[in-house]
């Protein structure tokens, strides 16, 4: 069975204010391509297959033209919801989908339910199973999950995925798709946080008694294991990610469970490159004209602010699109800018440091700290449900009193 594995495509998503339409169409073309030269036997999209829960009409018509594209090749494709997606939105017409070979899953209750693959070769079937995005807070109750993380749900998840395979004919191979940060994965600057709720990622013991963990939510193409692998986001949506290889994984699982997997490059629209000097020496280093044609970041360490810098830069560098100010002072030292000392900080650390610089000399107590976290986690979890709607069981926690509202910046920084 020969699985392509990809996730993350963030349809209608902009790379500071220029948009990647075109660049998500090319990788979409790419994809169907590679579909067919390889013989591929099913596509993997293991989530966040829009960058909004409300998506642009021109992404709408983007993955349309997708799903279309794959349904007339015959090959199935199952595909989850991930943390940017509306799951409810993007599982719409699912029963019908399903008839073509298109297999959305967006539903948390049905994690132990596949789709089942026939293996062309005659070896039996491989059972596919899809665990879309899940938001502690909501669905908790649905999966009778003994803890609110985001161990628990997924351990609950996965325990009904072992005890369906369970039930199927010795030999039955298995799949699962889950959209997750796995403990030991490498990060970039443009995933969405998901660690308010407590520690957000997970040991990858969770996906133990599988054959094949198809993951998405990193944007890294990477292996934890060899059963166990992110496909990452097939273009960068950040600078961080200037030195990534964009891929797809091409994965052939055996029909004993072996997994042998190969990486699939993915077109890249522009290079990008991070350039760090003064505005002279960006405009004048000779080693600097092979980043004419790429994307800029441009750091400038002037210790003056010079005049009119992104003009000057982009005579020389057209596609500059960002530009960060870290002059360095008469001792050799650098002025901290407030963004990089926010740079891998999580929002409950931002909150309690602010606390802290109010305060000072005193950091948040532990209660505080504790109250800190209950109004985060309200704030996330109304904006969930102004997405999704109240969980059908009722389990979401009550937003705590005096909790941001979902609206504003509190919205944003809980997102």
């Amino acid at each position: 069975m020969r699985l392509l594995h990809t996730s993350d495509w963030h349809l209608g998503r902009s790379f500071h204010r220029v948009s990647l339409l075109d660049a998500q169409r090319a990788f979409l073309d790419h994809l169907v391509a590679t579909v067919e030269e390889h013989a591929v036997d099913a596509v993997l999209v293991a989530g966040d297959v829009y960058d909004r829960a409300v998506p642009s009409l021109a992404a709408v018509e983007l993955f349309d033209d997708a799903l279309r594209r794959l349904a007339e090749l015959a090959v199935p494709t199952v595909m989850i919801s991930g943390n940017h997606d509306s799951a409810r939105r993007l599982g719409v017409g699912s029963p019908l989908m399903d008839r073509v070979g298109i297999h959305l899953r967006t539903d948390p209750a049905g994690c132990g339910t596949p789709v089942l693959l026939p293996d062309g070769s005659g070896k039996g079937q491989v059972a596919c199973y899809g665990l879309p995005y899940l938001e502690p807070a909501l669905v908790r109750g649905t999966l009778a999950a003994d803890g609110a993380g985001h161990t628990a749900v997924l351990r609950a998840a996965m325990d009904r995925v072992r005890a369906d395979l369970a039930t199927r004919p010795e030999g039955t191979r298995s799949v699962v798709l889950a959209h997750a940060f796995v403990t030991g994965g490498e990060v970039s600057e443009s995933e969405r946080d998901i660690t308010v709720g407590g520690v957000a990622s997970v040991p990858v013991s969770v996906f133990d008694g599988v054959d094949y963990a198809a993951l998405g939510h990193l944007h890294t193409c990477q292996r934890i294991t060899d059963r166990v692998r992110y496909s990452g986001s097939p273009l960068a949506y950040s600078f961080s990610e200037a030195g990534h290889r964009k891929s797809m994984w091409l994965v052939d699982l055996g029909p004993d469970g072996a997994v042998t997997a190969e990486r699939i490059d993915c077109p890249v629209p522009r290079p990008l490159a991070r350039l760090r000097g003064t505005l002279e020496e960006l405009l004048d280093e000779p080693a600097y004209e092979a980043h004419t044609g790429s994307w800029i970041e441009a750091t400038l360490t002037d210790a003056v602010r010079p005049e009119e810098p992104m003009a000057r830069l982009a005579r020389r560098f057209p596609h500059v699109l960002s530009l960060v100010f870290d002059p360095v002072r008469e001792d050799g030292g650098t002025v901290t800018s407030y963004a990089s000392r926010l740079r891998g900080r999580d929002d409950r650390q931002i909150a309690e440091d602010f606390v802290h610089h109010v305060r000072p000399g005193r950091r948040a107590e532990p209660g505080e700290r504790a109250l800190l976290g209950r109004a985060l986690d309200a704030v996330r979890l109304a904006a969930a449900e102004a997405d999704e709607g109240p969980p059908p069981d009722g389990s979401g926690a009550a937003p705590s009193r005096g909790a941001a509202p979902a609206g504003g910046a509190g919205r944003g920084v809980a997102r």
